[in-house]
């Protein structure tokens, strides 16, 4: 099936799902640490301003930023910021989802007025948070945002700084979807960071849907000379990356890039080469993000 050109309207209305910032302060000093761990090169400054100079070259129209607490006392103080960003989501094309640690004791509360102030979603990462997805603290978190109607995208599969290390493989989502039942869950990294033969033996039919963020076609070294082949930067192929989206149904797959971790541009660009049909991409470039965030984009 051959690529079409996408519709003008997709290209006013385009979603990256899957974008970070941080605080001014500490973005430098954050990305240089991320940095030196994943030895992969960032694309902007870490700030909110840095993602907006990124969107404006890229085209995209509104980049969901997902916060990640590393321990349980950020948790107030991050989600604070997301409300703050939300609240001026239509002059700068920024929104947020929230956060939780599962280990932060008022995690019930925090997830109700997270509900209460607007918020759509929760971003959770079990390896910076050192929590396996199928935990009975996670699954206890998944319970309350089903009941509360909050989605909430995970970090799945391996993670570039953390060699070795998976605490949300395919297998485990599988186990903790068993045990909570029907929960809009989003899979970052296509389902499952170089996990990715498992996601396609396992979790299709699962109602989750994946992310297309740094997933396709090679990382980006930081010049640190860590990387010595081009095998150990590879991610999927558009072909690997085409029938995972086939599996899933493009109704179930969302854009998104990991910025700064990814120039926007370029993932922009990398994903409007892959041979789909202007429907398909007109879901994954902004239909299935505005049904989550529950509001809609207009076109210029």
């Amino acid at each position: 099936m051959g690529m079409t050109s996408p519709a003008s309207n997709n290209m006013d209305r385009i979603i990256d799902f899957h974008t970070h910032t941080f605080p001014d302060a500490i973005a430098a000093r954050a990305l240089a640490r991320l940095s030196a761990a994943s030895h992969t090169k960032y694309f902007t400054d870490g700030t909110e301003a840095g993602l907006s100079a990124s969107m404006r070259r890229a085209g995209i129209a509104l980049s969901v930023i997902q916060p990640v607490a590393t321990n349980p006392g950020q948790v107030v103080k991050i989600n604070d910021a997301s409300l703050r960003i939300n609240e001026h989501t239509g002059e700068t094309g920024l929104h947020s989802f929230g956060c939780i640690h599962p280990d932060y004791e008022s995690w019930s509360e925090e997830l109700r007025h997270l509900k209460d102030a607007g918020i759509c979603g929760i971003k959770l990462h079990p390896v910076y948070q050192g929590v396996d997805f199928d935990d009975p603290r996670t699954l206890r978190i998944l319970d309350r945002c089903a009941e509360l109607g909050l989605s909430v995208l995970i970090h799945a599969g391996l993670d570039v700084g953390y060699p070795g290390v998976v605490r949300g493989s395919p297998r485990m989502i599988l186990r903790a979807l068993r045990e909570v039942g029907p929960v809009t869950l989003i899979l970052a990294h296509m389902g499952g960071w170089r996990c990715w033969d498992e996601v396609l033996d396992l979790l299709p039919g699962t109602g989750v849907y994946l992310d297309t963020s740094f997933a396709l076609g090679k990382m980006t070294p930081n010049g640190d000379g860590h990387y010595q082949t081009e095998d150990e930067l590879r991610m999927l192929d558009e072909e690997s990356f085409v029938r995972l989206i086939r599996a899933f149904g493009a109704d179930h797959v969302l854009f998104g890039t990991d910025s700064p971790w990814a120039d926007q541009a370029e993932a922009l660009a990398a994903f409007l080469r892959l041979p789909l049909t202007e429907g398909e991409q007109s879901l994954i470039l902004h239909e299935n993000a505005e049904r989550l965030l529950g509001f809609q984009l207009s076109a210029e």
